[in-house]
This record gives structure tokens, sequence and C-alpha cells, in this order.
């Protein structure tokens, strides 16, 4: 990781710098199968009696920026690094999850003789994140061809739910998992 600190208007003392090095390393982690090199930049500033520091990162085509004011430098450095984490770790799962939606695919297996008390067909389905009253709208859309329910992960309670429309056929049932 090359890291370049600048001062504008204080002088980046050595303890500063090993510091900001130091909190730095923390996101290597996250570029560990990255053949790129990592380039920090840390910028840091008085203004009034807030200290600032200034962080960016490039890695690839991707850059991370934060900026954060404090009482404390080190904090400021703290909190920047905390955001920063939290930027990489956002990106890397959108970008895993986009990866692994492209990857699955719906299938359905059949068998094409017919055996009593057996399971002979499989459909495979991504589950996604939503709420109740998101699946009882994809579940509207999706009656129109055939389907009665529909799995999803509640976002209110982040478990595995299922909707399905009741017999009435005009009200909607929801199974929740009690533990």
């Amino acid at each position: 990781m090359k890291i370049k600190i600048t001062g504008k208007e204080l002088k980046a003392t050595e303890a500063i710098s090993e510091y900001a090095e130091k909190k730095l390393k923390r996101l290597e982690k996250y570029f560990n199968g990255e053949n790129e090199e990592i380039e920090a930049f840390v910028t840091i500033k008085t203004e009034g009696n807030q200290k600032i520091a200034e962080i960016t990162v490039k890695v690839k085509s991707n850059t991370y920026r934060t900026e954060v004011a404090s009482h404390d430098l080190y904090a400021s450095i703290d909190k920047n690094i905390d955001i920063l984490e939290a930027q990489v770790r956002k990106h890397k799962t959108k970008r895993e999850r986009t990866n692994n939606e492209s990857i699955r695919t719906v299938g359905i297996i059949e068998q094409p003789y017919a055996i009593e008390n057996e399971i002979i067909k499989t459909i495979y389905y991504d589950i996604k994140p939503m709420t109740p009253e998101d699946a009882k709208l994809r579940l509207q859309e999706k009656e129109k061809i055939g389907d009665k329910f529909y799995t999803f992960i509640n976002l209110e309670n982040s478990k595995v739910n299922v909707i399905f429309k009741l017999k009435d056929g005009k009200n909607y049932g929801l199974v929740e998992p009690e533990a």
C-alpha cells in the first residue's frame, strides 16, 4: 500500500503518520485478492479549533473518500477508517451479489416418469429481502402464471417468510418461523 500524508497549515508529525499508516493497514484485508496497488492519500488540516482528516483510497478503478472533523486529529482518522471500511464492505458486497446473481439461474428439473410418493419436481429460485407488502405485490404478479406462494426474506426480521393466497381468494397468509 502506498500512503502519502500531507499537512495543510498543520505539520504531519511522525506519530500522526505512523498512526494513519497503522490504521490504513486495516483496509488491506479487503483487497488481498486484488493485484492492483492500493494508494492512500491522507490530508490533515486545521480550521478554527477543528482538526480535519481527509482520506482518499484508490484501488483499481474504485475511489473511496472520507473527510471528518473533530477536536482530536486521532479521532478524525479513526472515524475516517471506520467510514472507509463500511464503504469498501458495501461495494464488495454489492459486487459479489451482482456476480452471484449473474451466475445463478432459475431451473426446473422434472422427471418424465411418474413415481408415487416421491419428489419429482424441483424448482430453484432466488430469495430476495423485501417487506411483506412488497412480497404480496410480487405474488399478485406471479399468480397470473399460476404461482400460489412467494418466498422472501422479511426485511423487518431478516427471516425467511412465505406469503400465500387464502382459499377465499381475497386475502393473504404469511408463514413466519417462530425462532
